[in-house]
């Protein structure tokens, strides 16, 4: 069966960051260490999200002279309603497999 999008669980730990406050702009270094994702797998992610207009980006210029501006990233409406009914879905998913139980061959 095919994963549906948005739903690997990577991308929900992601979710579950940015719904915390979804209107606030984070930096991805911050993301990374709430989420545990390695920055090979986070921008990714955030990269596309991005392409898809779930996120909102931008440029934050750095408050130390020499040090290069920071992007920052948050849910827009679209995402945030997307975020919500993935992680929906995978709290379904959970639930329905807790009472699956194997039958012995």
């Amino acid at each position: 069966m095919p994963r549906t999008p948005h739903s690997s669980p990577q991308t929900l730990r992601l979710f579950v960051a940015l719904l915390g406050d979804p209107t606030r702009w984070r930096y991805g270094y911050d993301l990374s260490r709430e989420t545990g994702l390695a920055s090979g797998t986070l921008y990714p992610i955030l990269m596309r999200l991005s392409a898809q207009r779930l996120l909102d980006t931008d440029w934050e210029p750095s408050d130390e002279p020499g040090r290069p501006p920071r992007h920052t990233y948050r849910l827009t409406a679209d995402g945030t309603a997307l975020a919500q009914d993935r992680l929906a879905a995978a709290a379904r998913t959970a639930r329905g497999a807790a009472g699956f139980i194997p039958r012995e061959a």
